[in-house]
């Protein structure tokens, strides 16, 4: 529905919607609900393309053109590929993406779900997103759906506990550099690490280094036809940005650490 001219623009919803890591059928039942209700389902794209329409499907869009007619979905284009901080490029995305839905809001949407791989509160674009509309519109009111993250996914398809009695279990990027994986492996518990690809060499030597490479896992395109999960090794050629590497905790005993 559309607002009539000279209506005042009324708040709606924003709900960001963790769709998993890549397998549709590891969208929770809310998540399914929440995304067929919406008024209006927004998912991200590389803003490389001069067109849109050139842009290949993201993985959320993927994900949730499983459950959503293709034709519902808008996208939003993000620096998805910019490494470089608060860059300009990845300010002005932010900026155009937090604009888009505004619109939609103003336009009549009173729900609007964007769709985001993982957990919508665990390193993922939409806490970006959230912030421009809150500024834009602060009687916006933001939800957030969770949904399963890559670590989960690892665990399960690999077999490896995440964490048992008294461990802890770190989860960080790759991208804070090298130190607090350093120091995370070298104590009791689980070690996560995210968007490892370009470190992909010097993490391999630090698991070497504390001799953790048999501990280790890799997760490569976990939930898509072409998902790798195996040892660490030295071919990196291939690796994604969204790759997964899982140190489990070292256990001697069941119970050995309640």
């Amino acid at each position: 529905m559309s607002a009539r001219a000279g209506d005042r623009p009324t708040a709606g919803v924003l709900t960001g919607v963790g769709v998993g890591p890549g397998d549709p059928e590891l969208l929770t039942l809310r998540a399914v609900r929440v995304l067929r209700e919406a008024d209006a389902v927004f998912v991200p794209v590389m803003d490389r393309p001069a067109a849109e329409g050139d842009a290949p499907p993201g993985r959320a869009e993927a994900t949730v053109a499983a459950h959503v007619a293709a034709d519902r979905l808008r996208r939003l284009p993000f620096a998805l590929d910019d490494r470089g901080g608060v860059t300009a490029r990845r300010e002005r995305a932010w900026d155009d993406a937090a604009r888009a839905v505004v619109a939609a809001i103003d336009a009549g949407a009173r729900s609007v779900a964007f769709a985001t791989i993982g957990d919508p509160n665990v390193y993922s674009t939409f806490g970006y997103l959230a912030h421009g509309v809150r500024a834009l519109r602060p009687a916006v009111e933001v939800r957030t759906v969770p949904g399963v993250t890559a670590m989960q996914e690892l665990a399960a398809r690999s077999g490896v506990p995440l964490c048992e009695g008294r461990e802890p279990l770190t989860l960080l990027p790759a991208t804070a550099g090298l130190a607090p994986v350093a120091d995370a492996l070298a104590g009791p518990g689980t070690v996560v690490v995210y968007k490892g690809w370009r470190r992909h060499p010097e993490l391999l030597d630090e698991l070497r280094r504390q001799d953790r490479l048999g501990d280790a896992v890799l997760g490569r395109a976990l939930g898509l036809p072409d998902e790798r999960i195996g040892p660490v090794d030295d071919d990196a050629d291939d690796l994604p940005y969204l790759s997964t590497l899982l140190v489990r905790a070292r256990r001697d005993r069941r119970g050995g650490k309640l």
